[in-house]
């Protein structure tokens, strides 16, 4: 559909093509590449905009993405090929911020559209609670911790710079300013994510505007009915607090009145302080905590020893940053639907 193709060479688009790049099958064929179909070519950063191209474009979109399935997305480093597909895309759908090597080339290219998702709703500062004590007492922070939402965040701006402290090694986990990229995890945030993308389909093909825009209302009413699953399945409980490997959870924490208390920051990789390790175990002590979570794509070592030394469970809480034979499920709701599930088991929710 790209009226750019023929600055690429057909000897080169071939090898392009030959090479292949995550497709996803549910609107394209395995052998398709972005920008070798008549559909409307979208390039999607990592699964959560892979996801919303194709619910929203249906059988007019060609949809490929740039994170294989099981790559930690933040460890993306664009290729060539890659390079070269996203100059004979139609669009490009990303969370600007989240992959710094996706960033530049998509900054770089000729793609026409280019739809950030990071503008399409607001971001919010999480994880600063992560770490953010290490160096207080693990008593205080008990004392000081009434797992209220407004409490959650009251150290940010004290500590901002530190969510970055994975920068130096090429990671950071964060959107610029510091904000958590994880819009995804909160169905309220995502469905604005998903209308804006929508009309932005809406405007780039013309042609098939109708059929995006019923299919975005279709989405959006799924996600509505996700959100209402998590308010009453989590409106009883036996205690708002849980923790996870890294802070991925601050948006659906705060959507839904818990406190999300995790070993590392916002990086997932980062690793705790003895401090931080004592500080939890006492919390959760304290506060009811029957597990620790852990996620697919990264190593559950931390999360067991924790675990292990307080006497806990462990479970899966996915951060649907890709899906793969691990995943609870296929699909962006069936693994969120495993999340909620998880989640009422460890709060003891009725």
């Amino acid at each position: 559909m790209n009226v750019r193709r023929h600055h690429i060479s057909g000897v080169a688009l071939a090898a392009v093509t030959a090479l292949g790049l995550g497709t996803l099958t549910a609107c394209s064929s395995d052998s398709a590449a972005a920008g070798s179909t008549d559909r409307f070519d979208v390039v999607a950063s990592f699964y959560p905009m892979a996801f919303l191209a194709e619910q929203i474009g249906g059988d007019h979109v060609n949809v490929t993405s740039l994170t294989e399935p099981g790559q930690e997305p933040h460890d993306l480093e664009i290729s060539a090929r890659q390079t070269a597909q996203l100059q004979e895309s139609d669009a490009a759908l990303y969370l600007k911020g989240l992959q710094p090597s996706v960033d530049e080339a998509i900054g770089q290219s000729e793609v026409k559209t280019k739809i950030d998702a990071a503008t399409l709703t607001s971001l919010e500062a999480h994880g600063a609670e992560v770490g953010g004590h290490a160096e207080d007492s693990a008593g205080e922070h008990a004392d000081e911790h009434g797992h209220e939402g407004e409490e959650e965040h009251a150290h940010e701006d004290e500590h901002a710079g530190e969510e970055h402290a994975g920068e130096e090694h090429g990671h950071s986990h964060g959107t610029e300013g510091g904000k958590d990229p994880h819009i995804w995890l909160d169905p309220v945030k995502y469905a604005e994510v998903a209308e804006g993308v929508g009309k932005a389909f809406e405007k780039a093909d013309p042609d098939h505007a109708a059929d995006y825009k019923k299919n975005t209302a279709a989405l959006v009413e799924k996600l509505d009915d996700l959100d209402t699953a998590f308010r009453t399945g989590l409106k009883d409980k036996k205690t708002d607090v849980f923790i996870t490997t890294h802070a991925a959870f601050g948006y659906l924490a705060e959507r839904y009145g818990l406190t999300e208390e995790a070993i590392s920051g916002l990086d997932p990789e980062s690793e705790p302080s003895g401090a931080r390790v004592r500080e939890l175990e006492k919390m959760a002590k304290a506060d009811g905590v029957t597990t620790v979570f852990h996620e697919t794509l990264v190593s559950d070592k931390t999360a067991k020893t924790l675990a292990g030394d307080a006497g806990l469970k462990t479970d899966v809480l996915d951060p649907l940053e890709g899906i793969t034979d691990e995943s609870r499920g296929d699909d962006y709701f069936q693994v969120m639907e495993a999340n909620l599930k998880a989640l009422q088991t460890a709060l003891g929710a009725k």
